[in-house]
């Protein structure tokens, strides 16, 4: 088992049973459709045969859809360009008035207005950087900072712009709908600014009357990082895409934002995914750079809920591979880590759930005094488990629920293996326990001279009452 859950993307290297099956086994938690480039038939016979597999338990994956983003790009090109460094150059808003030879077009209809004199407009992920010279009423002069050939449709990046583009696309309707309509668990939303984009995509969850899936806001350019403390207070996840973050921010001040983004995420107890070019030379290559396992290893020790691998794993050559070198080295980070049990904040919290949580942090406490072996929690909303992922437990937590739902909500928490339970009693909270830790003997989870902490809720008067139970499993058994 390891504490670090995996996401996955899925894309024709993976999407055959075989290769789902695959990824399971090699520890994949979480399956991405990263609709960029997905289209609707693929990706509903897809989700379709991962739900087959997840009905008889051949396989535990929940469904991430990966919204496509509101992009500016450059136009279609007769050939390729060529620009040295130096070159001036012209890129036009309308393309009737284009000179082949000498300008580009960028489909981004306000770049004049928003671009000032001295900016830089990144073309192609920092393939070319430009710095603005001019501006007139048709286009603006670019002076080119590096040697680069530009070709057709290549990404428009402008750092530091306050885009005027719509919150929530026609395109990012139809895909979230596909979502709700499929019963994904996730929505990774490309771009997020502010609060008001997150408003618009939860009134899309409202008039379905989605309670269950989630709102992973991905971090992706300096707007977002301005107006962060928002953006995660109102999302249910986060996910720092550190490449487009990359091409939108100082690469010296990268490093320092996604791991303050990550405390403050882990502060307000919101779930947090570090994704992109974690182990990127695995496309093509059987094995990963010094510099890919660093980083994967000292991300995991900034303790984040999920690690995602994109390319790695939707296209060939090694997609298997790359998961299991991805959990080999998590594995190894995990090891070396020191657990702090670290706090975090009451803020939406009642007064029950403050309850509930100060149970969960004496269950964390009483183990480490005990040296049990496991902390075992009956949840239903899947609320204890996510209060005690939050803690980032060095306990072994085993999440037994009676809701297939909650199973798959529960698969991206940190450290928390979900069971759905089939012989809950809902009416009988001790002989669902009782169930509970048969289950865990009988498939090998736990040995019979083991110790556990047993958090549960019992019924008094009507009421549900949360407790705590040191239980001797060879006395128990």
């Amino acid at each position: 088992m390891k504490k670090t859950k995996i996401i996955a993307t899925v894309w024709p290297a993976t999407n055959t049973e075989e290769k789902l099956i695959e990824l399971y086994k090699a520890w994949v938690n979480i399956i991405r459709f990263n609709f960029s480039h997905a289209d609707y038939e693929w990706a509903k016979k897809t989700a379709d045969l991962i739900k087959k597999l997840n009905k008889n338990w051949t396989t535990n994956l929940s469904l991430l859809l990966d919204t496509k983003w509101p992009e500016i790009r450059s136009g279609n090109v007769e050939n390729k360009i060529t620009i040295k460094e130096w070159d001036k150059f012209k890129i036009y808003v309308n393309e009737s008035k284009l000179e082949w030879e000498t300008s580009i077009f960028c489909d981004y209809e306000n770049l004049i207005e928003d671009v000032n004199v001295w900016q830089d407009i990144i073309i192609d992920s920092w393939l070319l950087n430009t710095t603005v010279l001019s501006k007139t009423q048709d286009y603006v002069v670019v002076e080119a900072q590096n040697w680069a050939i530009i070709w057709s449709r290549r990404h428009i990046n402008l750092p530091w712009v306050k885009l005027k583009l719509p919150w929530v696309t026609e395109r990012d309707v139809i895909d979230i709908n596909f979502a709700l309509d499929n019963e994904f668990d996730y929505i990774a939303a490309s771009f997020v600014r502010n609060k008001t984009w997150i408003d618009d995509i939860k009134e899309l969850f409202a008039k379905k009357n989605d309670t269950h899936i989630k709102l992973i806001s991905k971090v992706e350019n300096q707007e977002a990082i301005e107006n962060i403390d928002d953006i995660i207070k109102y999302s249910d996840w986060i996910m720092i895409a550190r490449w487009d973050l990359w091409v939108e921010v100082p690469i010296e001040k990268l490093s320092v934002y996604w791991r303050e983004i990550l405390e403050k995420s882990k502060n307000l107890w919101k779930f947090v995914i570090v994704a992109t070019h974690l182990l990127e030379t695995m496309i093509d290559n059987p094995f990963p750079t010094r510099a890919e396992t660093s980083d994967v290893f000292n991300s995991v020790l900034l303790q984040p809920d999920c690690l995602m691998l994109s390319w790695e794993t939707a296209i060939w050559k090694y997609p298997i591979e790359a998961v299991k070198m991805m959990v080999k080295v998590a594995r190894e980070a995990e090891n070396y880590l020191k657990h702090s049990h670290r706090d975090y904040s009451n803020e939406w919290l009642c007064e029950r759930d403050i309850e509930k949580k100060l149970l969960i942090k004496s269950g964390i406490y009483t183990w480490e005094e005990l040296n049990a072996n496991a902390l075992v929690i009956l949840t239903k909303s899947w609320l204890l488990a996510r209060l005690a992922s939050a803690f980032r437990p060095d306990i072994k937590v085993f999440a037994f629920t009676k809701y297939e739902s909650s199973v798959r909500i529960m698969n991206s928490l940190f450290w928390i293996n979900p069971i759905y339970l089939e012989k809950w009693k809902s009416e009988n909270y001790i002989e669902t326990m009782d169930w509970a830790i048969n289950y865990l003997v009988q498939n090998n989870l736990i040995k019979k001279d083991c110790k556990i902490i047993a958090i549960n809720d019992i019924q008094r008067n009507g009421k549900e009452i949360p407790i705590m139970e040191v239980v001797n499993v060879w006395e128990f058994l």
